[in-house]
């Protein structure tokens, strides 16, 4: 039961087997309601036919009980005494009663009869006055039971009517008919039959069609499953699962696989190129200061003490920023804290002494630029960018703060030569240096708008590099302020 094709082949059989059960259950007992329904019709025809002519003064020798044998009476009077029965019944249970032979009268053996002579002999041909024409039947609904009569040594299920009848001397008197059950019965066996013998063919064709289009069905995803423990068994990246031709959910996983393996192929591929020049940006100030040291220990009067601390203070600021995009890459998230963009600004200009061009402020005090985040990442981002400005200005450096829609600009600008519009993406990958004679000493590594952007993508904001009005670069810092 581990496969899958097997647990959906043995759900869908018992969910067909369930509603096929409980609509067989549902039409058994339609089936059987409406036949009882007839039944109960015959039954009180039959029974509304007897009352009716006992009703009328009929004589109980009289009466006329069509087809006995469907539809066998019993009629008792107030007493509970049975006064007429069919003449083949032999047996009754059902109608309260379980006798099947008339009372006999005192005088002369024989069942009592409405019309019949008084017992004092008075016959003058006279109309007694003192009895109505005819009784009456009632009106109400009849009293239905289930029993069983033995009709000519022939036992069955019955299913009886009992309706009062009044005859003309006052006497009330119940009538039982009753119907056959045989044919509710014999019905509900043969459908309870067919179901029972159609219900296991019918759920091993379920099952059958359902194993085979769940395994018609999840054939890509066994294709899928082998391509991918190819690909991590050879470390391939650049391999890819097949995509089937039908739009549907598996498609749709084969599709956004491939696209989780292009992202992991350049995330990987990235990382390599990472640490490759990573390698090669570390050599450089290493062979550096090792030479300088080898130098000064063989000629002491040799030492460069100022080019040693200089590289020593690069591979700082390299380690650092390796170390900070490491953390980016971790996907290290920025603090919860609340940061003033405005005095950020005029603490890290303050803070320059060195610059060679004196920066230009433009961030008015007591503005509303608070934006959630890192104090000492954003404070990195904006320092990097003035970095960069200071290094390709020419006369003129200018940071400025303001409101923009939902958040808050920080805008670098400088009057160097500006960055080529082709170029403007590229400048903010890792390593880059746009102008290849220029020396690693006066350039630095190629991380800084590297990081300012990775920062500025975690803390939701963006980072892009326009031609700023008076010529030159304008880098523009767009951060999302507070909800």
């Amino acid at each position: 039961m581990r496969s899958v094709r097997a647990r959906a082949a043995l759900g869908a059989t018992l969910v067909v087997a369930f509603a096929l059960i409980a609509a067989g259950l549902a039409v058994l007992l339609v089936l059987r309601a409406n036949l009882i329904d007839q039944a109960d019709l015959q039954a009180e025809v039959a029974a509304r036919d007897v009352a009716g002519q006992l009703a009328t003064g009929a004589r109980y020798d009289d009466l006329e009980l069509d087809d006995e044998e469907d539809h066998p009476v019993q009629v008792v009077d107030e007493e509970g005494r049975v006064v007429i029965v069919s003449k083949d019944l032999r047996a009754v249970t059902g109608t309260g009663t379980t006798g099947v032979t008339p009372v006999p009268t005192a005088s002369a053996g024989a069942t009592p009869s409405p019309g019949d002579d008084d017992d004092d002999g008075d016959d003058d041909g006279g109309d007694d006055t003192s009895r109505p024409d005819s009784g009456e039947v009632s009106s109400d609904d009849p009293e239905f039971s289930d029993g069983t009569a033995t009709v000519d040594r022939t036992t069955a299920d019955y299913r009886f009517a009992a309706v009062e009848a009044t005859t003309r001397d006052g006497v009330t008197l119940t009538v039982y008919a009753g119907a056959p059950l045989a044919a509710e019965q014999e019905a509900v066996g043969t459908v309870r039959g067919a179901m029972l013998t159609g219900l296991p063919v019918l759920l091993v064709v379920v099952a059958g069609v359902t194993w085979l289009v769940t395994r018609r069905a999840l054939r890509p995803v066994e294709g899928i499953r082998q391509e991918m423990a190819a690909i991590t068994a050879s470390e391939d990246l650049a391999r890819r699962v097949p995509e089937p031709d039908s739009r549907d959910e598996i498609a749709a996983l084969a599709r956004t696989t491939n696209e989780t393996l292009t992202v992991l192929e350049a995330s990987v591929e990235r990382q390599r190129r990472f640490v490759a020049d990573a390698s090669h940006e570390l050599r450089s100030p290493i062979a550096s200061l090792r030479t300088q040291l080898e130098v000064a220990e063989a000629h002491p009067e040799l030492l460069d003490l100022p080019g040693a601390v200089a590289d020593t203070v690069r591979l700082q600021v390299l380690a650092a920023d390796l170390l900070l995009l490491a953390r980016l890459d971790a996907g290290e998230k920025p603090g919860g804290g609340t940061v003033e963009l405005g005095a950020l600004v005029r603490e890290e200009v303050s803070q320059r002494t060195g610059d060679r061009i004196a920066v230009a402020v433009e961030a008015p005090e007591g503005g509303a630029f608070e934006v959630n985040g890192s104090r000492g990442q954003l404070s990195r981002v904006i320092g990097n960018l003035l970095d960069n400005a200071q290094r390709h200005a020419e006369g003129s450096v200018a940071v400025s703060v303001a409101a923009d829609g939902r958040g808050v600009r920080v805008e670098v600008r400088d009057d160097g030569a500006g960055v080529p519009e082709d170029e403007r993406e590229r400048i903010f990958e890792r390593f880059v240096r746009l102008d290849d004679a220029r020396s690693r000493d006066d350039g630095g590594a190629g991380l800084g708008l590297a990081i300012a952007r990775d920062v500025a993508a975690r803390h939701g904001g963006t980072l892009t590099v326009h031609r700023a009005d008076g010529g030159g670069a304008a880098f523009r810092l767009w951060l999302p302020r507070p909800v």
